[in-house]
């Protein structure tokens, strides 16, 4: 009759025959050291006169007879193959394209972007916003100026609690 427990250690089943109840075997799986179970929970001990109990695996003295070949880790065969392909594989499963941000950082040309509001140029009743946008252009180089977007955009007036409509400027440029 074979007995059938799990590896206390990594939880692999293991069959092993009754005859080798109570001896120690290393785990295929994970190689620890486990002893095998009674199958009625009661421990087998050699006879008095030092005779085995009938039909076990104890040597007279206490001693283990090696019961490992009977065990059902040791009539298990591995037969492995590893998949060989002469073409190429097919692609399932199509790799992402590379986000935007990492992509700018890659490459050796950065793209910058500046965005400059019409409110932010008004100093004390005087508009700065033509000489803002001029002196930023000049700073960066016509050279280096991939694109100007002009921008309308509403946001409520912090004094007056009313909702305004702005403008603005969005310049793309090579920094």
């Amino acid at each position: 009759m074979d007995l059938i427990f799990n590896c206390p250690k990594c939880g692999q089943e293991l069959e092993v025959d009754d005859s080798g109840a109570g001896e120690e075997i290393a785990c295929p799986a994970c190689g620890s050291t486990i002893r095998i179970p009674m199958p009625d929970g009661a421990p087998r001990t050699a006879s008095a006169d030092g005779e085995a109990p009938a039909g076990s695996a104890w040597a007279p003295g206490g001693q283990h007879a090696p019961t490992i070949a009977s065990s059902a880790a040791a009539k298990v065969k591995m037969q492995l193959k590893v998949p060989v392909h002469t073409t190429p594989t097919e692609k399932l499963i199509a790799k992402p394209l590379v986000p935007l941000e990492v992509a700018a950082k890659e490459s050796d040309r950065h793209l910058r972007v500046k965005t400059i509001r019409h409110i932010d140029c008004v100093e004390v009743g005087h508009d700065r916003f033509d000489e803002t946008v001029t002196n930023f252009l000049t700073k960066v180089g016509e050279a280096n100026v991939v694109s100007v977007t002009p921008l309308n955009y509403s946001h409520i007036d912090i004094s007056s609690q009313k909702l305004l409509a702005d403008y603005g400027v969005l310049i793309m440029y090579r920094g």
